[in-house]
Order: structure tokens, then sequence, then C-alpha cells
């Protein structure tokens, strides 16, 4: 059994300013997709993605992530307090991000790039799939640094069980945020990035995407304990939010794929 480290979630003070580490995780996601995405371009060249795209999509995705995960926490998790107090919106220093909401924002980012330029969606939604696990990860870190998803009780003799003092309870708990740093971030990154290493049918990769995580993302909330104000629909349905927003996930990357595969064009993203 562990004992959550003592860490703080700011990371620089400047007197009445501070720049937490959640923030920080968010830039360097940004700045993995920014890299990563033109390194990938100039060792393997892309058909439609250049450097100088690469720019004007990452503006478009960052805003989609924000907006989106934004809405998609107060319409899926909140809608009756957000509707009340439709202020707190932008009070996005309160906490309170989805990752469904931010990527349905940056599906939308992304059809209007690829509309602005007249290319296929999934030109860029399969280039830009294999760059998504590790922005999760960092993700998950600034989550586990804040002390976030604690994880359902755990029996002690877990080795990796952790007790989580800000909790209100010094029962251990199951790490969730670790689990998902393992299971969203580096398992399904490097599914994603080998099955992205030999050219594939548009739309495989973004299908394979979606179905990856939706199941790894599922089978994790049985670890991860539910927000309180969701506990009911815990109860009467045995699902969590979470898992209830993977089922379209599933489902639809699963559709996805299968009528991407009877595709003829073939693309090396």
């Amino acid at each position: 059994m562990l004992m959550y480290p003592k860490l703080n979630p700011v990371a620089l003070s400047f007197g009445k300013i501070k720049v937490y580490w959640y923030g920080i995780m968010y830039m360097l996601s940004f700045l993995w997709f920014l890299l990563g995405a033109k390194w990938r371009i100039k060792k393997y060249g892309n058909q439609f993605l250049t450097s100088k795209l690469i720019d004007d999509l990452l503006f478009n995705c960052a805003l989609g992530v924000v907006i989106g995960g934004r809405l998609g926490y107060c319409l899926f998790y909140q809608p009756a307090y957000f509707f009340s107090h439709p202020l707190s919106i932008v009070k996005t220093w309160e906490g309170g991000m989805s990752f469904h909401g931010g990527m349905l924002g940056v599906f939308f980012a992304v059809y209007l790039f690829t509309r602005k330029y007249k290319q296929p969606f999934y030109m860029v939604s399969d280039f830009i799939a294999i760059f998504i696990p590790l922005c999760l990860l960092f993700g998950r870190l600034g989550n586990f640094i804040n002390s976030e998803l604690p994880g359902r009780f755990a029996t002690s003799n877990i080795p990796w069980a952790m007790v989580y003092p800000r909790s209100g309870s010094m029962l251990p708990r199951h790490p969730s945020s670790l689990y998902e740093i393992l299971g969203e971030g580096i398992i399904l990154g490097l599914v994603l990035w080998i099955y992205a290493g030999r050219p594939r049918k548009l739309g495989q990769i973004s299908g394979l995407f979606l179905m990856g995580y939706g199941v790894i993302r599922f089978i994790i909330e049985y670890f991860r304990a539910p927000d309180v104000f969701l506990a009911d629909l815990v109860e009467k349905t045995g699902l969590s939010m979470g898992q209830w927003l993977c089922i379209p996930m599933i489902v639809g990357g699963a559709i996805m794929f299968y009528y991407a595969s009877k595709s003829k064009v073939k693309c090396q993203i």
C-alpha cells in the first residue's frame, strides 16, 4: 500500500500569479503535437499536411479541446447546475473538463479545417489520432498531481493501492489516474503508432482510436470513483457517465473502421 505523495498543484508562483501544473500539462500536450507532427511530416511526408498547416491545425484543435472540453463537462455532467448558473461555464479555473466533449470539439475543428482546404476529413483525423494518447498522458499526469480521480476503494493487499488524504478518507484506493496514464496514454499510443507504421485505408486509424479509447476507458471506469453528484446514475444503471459516453464511441469507431476497410483509398500518415 502506498501513500499519495505531497505534490503541490502550483508549479510556480509570482505574487498573486500562480502557474498550475495542470496548465503546464496542457501546454506540454500541445507542444508534443506541434513538434511530433512536424517531425513525422518531415520524416515520412504527407499527402496534404505541411509544417505550416500544422500551426493552423494546432490552433484550431486547441480551441476545440478547451471549448469542447468545458461545454462537454457542463452538458454531460452537471447540466442543471450550469443552466441555472451560466456564468460559471467560463470559470474553468474551478475545474471541470470532459475528454468526450474535448474530442467532439476537436472533431468539429478538424471538420472546419478540412472543409476550408477541401480535403477528406479522415486525411487529418487519422493523422492527429496517433498523437492524442500522449496528450492524454500529460492530462492524466496533471490529474494525479492535483490529487484528482483517486479511484474506488481497494483492498490493502494490492501493492499499488494508494491512500489519498485529500479525499477525506485514509482507506486505500485504486490510483485510477495512473491506470489511465498506462491504458489511454502508453498502451493505446503504442498500438496506434505501430498500426500507423504502414499505409492504411482512410478512416481506419480514426476508427481504431475511437474503439481503443472507448474500451480502455470503459474498463478503467470500474476502478474510478464516480462523481458524487452522479452517484444516482451508477446506482440506477450500473454504469458511470464515462461508460455511457464510451458506448457510442466504441460503436461509432467500429462502424467507421468497418466502412473504411471497404475503401480502396490508402494513405501513409
